[in-house]
């Protein structure tokens, strides 16, 4: 299934309105938004950023469908919370509080979901950032040394078993 980035995130949108949908058939939706790198990525700007209970409190369905996903999720997980985690400092800086808290939601929902989603992918991903190994990436976004030590602890948070 091709899908564009844009489609992926109404369909996220439309998907998280339903009021009745059976947890297969969520399941089954995610799944097919994951199975591409736009569908991934249009899945969790709607699902990170929007105001979703079930993004707050992600169903096992949800959850499971994550697990299974393909590689390109996990990482595309990790590199939400390496962004939102550097974004919230901007937005302080910036005097953009009500940004900042936002960046906050994603950066906690990121970490939540890498806590519970034991994607096989995660946890080399997760080490191969905090070893320097997406350098380029941090290079791309420019971030600086108080970013780089928030993104490293959110990073550590994340390889610890969850409380």
């Amino acid at each position: 299934m091709s899908i564009s980035f844009e489609e992926a995130i109404a369909q996220t949108e439309n998907l998280l309105q339903r009021s009745e949908v059976t947890p297969t058939d969520l399941e089954q939706a995610v799944q097919e938004l994951l199975a591409t790198e736009n569908g991934a990525r249009g899945f969790f700007v709607s699902f990170l950023t929007g105001d979703w209970h079930l993004a707050d409190h992600p169903t096992p369905a949800i959850l499971r469908a994550l697990e299974q996903a393909p590689p390109h999720t996990a990482e595309l997980l990790v590199k939400n919370l390496v962004m939102s985690t550097a974004m919230a400092i901007t937005h302080r800086r910036n005097g953009h509080l009500d940004m900042a808290n936002s960046s906050d939601r994603v950066q906690r929902r990121c970490r939540y979901l890498l806590q519970q989603v034991h994607h096989p992918d995660t946890v080399p991903i997760l080490e191969r950032m905090l070893n320097g190994e997406y350098e380029s990436f941090y290079q791309k976004w420019g971030y600086d040394e108080e970013q780089r030590q928030a993104i490293a602890a959110a990073l550590q948070t994340c390889l610890q078993p969850p409380v």
